[in-house]
């Protein structure tokens, strides 16, 4: 029990970590300056629909995520604002177990890492269970998730009972999803050949680019139901006003 919940470390726990001393950074060009709206967590506040689905457009294909908010309300919230912000655009599935699940939401921008880290949500009850295809928040104790998720290639209920809330589940395209690139196994701090989530905090994604450039990112995140109307449209469907009686 102990080794499962330390598999699902939280970026929440980690994010606070500097990279080890011994370890420079790596050069890369430095990436461009993040959009402010993706600094300022208390901005991101809009309560998500009841039922909301979120297209992703990965290196390897699209996937959909189907969102219940009363499956989880605060992670549903959160989820929902970091997608309309444009939080996941070039985000990296950076942890990869094959068979067994994908972790991904560690921004870029260490700037943009370290904003998040210190915004973690309230802790929902779990409402329904880590299957194959459900989408739940990583955390590391109580009130600690953040913005990074992972997607369950197999049945996980025994993170039910450890506070692991799904918020929703892949509708379409779970065969894009288990066709991410695991090549690299866990990652460095479990042992595994894969990052470190230490340094994937601290250096950003130059750091995953140079070093493991075989892993899948996301292209973009976008919410396609319910539909968002257009101020344009919203203005044909305006009642017309009444007639002023004479």
């Amino acid at each position: 029990m102990r080794a499962l919940l330390s598999l699902l470390i939280s970026a929440a726990t980690l994010l606070a970590q500097t990279p080890p001393a011994a370890k420079a950074p790596s050069k890369a060009p430095s990436p461009a300056a993040p959009s402010p709206r993706l600094l300022n967590p208390a901005l991101a506040k809009a309560k998500a629909p009841d039922l909301y689905r979120v297209k992703f457009t990965t290196t390897k294909g699209d996937f959909v995520v189907e969102v219940s908010r009363d499956s989880a309300p605060f992670g549903a919230d959160r989820f929902y604002n970091l997608v309309r912000i444009g939080f996941f655009t070039n985000v990296s599935f950076y942890r990869v177990i094959g068979g067994v699940l994908i972790q991904f939401g560690a921004p870029p921008s260490p700037a943009v890492a370290k904003a998040w880290a210190a915004a973690p949500i309230h802790d929902d009850p779990v409402k329904s269970h880590n299957v194959a295809g459900s989408i739940t928040f990583a955390m590391g104790g109580p009130n600690t998730r953040t913005t990074q998720l992972f997607i369950n290639l197999q049945d996980n209920t025994q993170y039910d009972g450890m506070g692991f809330a799904p918020i929703g589940k892949v509708t379409e395209g779970l065969d894009v999803v288990k066709s991410l690139y695991s090549g690299y196994g866990d990652m460095a701090e479990m042992g595994g050949h894969g990052p470190s989530q230490t340094r994937v905090a601290a250096e950003g994604k130059p750091y995953l680019d140079k070093d493991f450039p075989q892993l899948d990112s996301i292209k973009s995140a976008t919410v396609i139901f319910p539909e968002p109307v257009a101020p344009a449209a919203a203005a044909k469907k305006a009642p017309a006003p009444a007639a002023t009686k004479k």
